[in-house]
Order: C-alpha cells, then sequence, then structure tokens
C-alpha cells in the first residue's frame, strides 16, 4: 500500500529520489500549481499528465505564493492541506513546494523529462520550457477540462 504522505518531499529529498529513479531509466514528468480546491479538472489532468511518463513530480506553490498570484483571500486550504489532498491521488508520486510562485529553480534541479501544464498555457509561456527543452526534454500543454475551476467552484459558493 502507498505511503501517501512519504511522497510529499523538500527540494533535496526529491532530487535524490528522483536521480535514483532516472538511474533506473524512469520517465519523469513535471506539472506545478496551486491545486487550492481540488476538483474533477485538476485530477484529470494529473492522470493525464501521469499517463506521459513513469514518475509524476507536483510542484505545489506555498501559501504565500498562492496569495501573490490569487490575491489576499487564497488559499482557501493552507500548503499541508493541499499536499495531502494531492498525495492521495494514484497519479501523483511526488510533491515538492516551491515558492514565489517560480517552479524553475526545482524545474531546474530535477530536469525532468517532459515538463506539462494545463491547456490555458502555451508551451512557450511555461516556466522552465526553455531549460527542458534544451536538455532534450518534452513540453506539453495538455486540454483543458472545460467548466471546473478553482475559481468557479468559489464563487458558486459564495451565491449559495
Amino acid at each position: 500500500m502507498k505511503d501517501f504522505f512519504a511522497s510529499i518531499k523538500n527540494k533535496t529529498e526529491l532530487v535524490s529520489s528522483v536521480r535514483e529513479l532516472k538511474s533506473q531509466g524512469q520517465k519523469i514528468v513535471f506539472t506545478n500549481g496551486c491545486f487550492d480546491l481540488l476538483h474533477p479538472g485538476h485530477v484529470t489532468y494529473l492522470a493525464e499528465a501521469r499517463s506521459l511518463g513513469d514518475i509524476l513530480v507536483v510542484g505545489l506553490d506555498t501559501d504565500q505564493s498562492v496569495k501573490k498570484l490569487k490575491g489576499e483571500s487564497r488559499p482557501i486550504q493552507d500548503q499541508d492541506s493541499r499536499a495531502k489532498v494531492l498525495s492521495s491521488l494514484r497519479s501523483v508520486d511526488f510533491i515538492c513546494f516551491f515558492e514565489d510562485g517560480n517552479p524553475e529553480p526545482l524545474i531546474e534541479a530535477i530536469v525532468p523529462d517532459i515538463l506539462v501544464k494545463g491547456g490555458d498555457w502555451r508551451p512557450e509561456q511555461i516556466r522552465g520550457s526553455a531549460f527542458v527543452l534544451s536538455n532534450g526534454g518534452q513540453v506539453k500543454s495538455l486540454k483543458f477540462v472545460e467548466g471546473h475551476s478553482t475559481t468557479h467552484l468559489i464563487e458558486k459558493s459564495a451565491k449559495s
């Protein structure tokens, strides 16, 4: 049985784990985001991302990072809660926090084979894309799942 919370790593632990898995020929996929209120769009996206390789690493924005990106009322859930929810998904192998809305230091540390974001991002807009491409990797923008967003959930809840 998967030890879910063992998948939450600091950067040093993550780099060590990824290095070992790469030496075994495993293909590493990386994505990042806030994942504040997990919804079917997130779950579908993460499953699709995982299907592109052997291991899915999720870079998770810290609470301070989410506030900068989304405003003072966010996140709804703190970073530890968001990480625990993500870690329970079968598609997610590792989670690591990053700050300042910038996943590039984490991307450069693990050198993923595939970098992905949702369909609302063009590949050239994805942070870390030039680095991944220059190291022989791929950058993909996955299909956006219409009708599901954290903002929509918050708005719907406010109307109730």
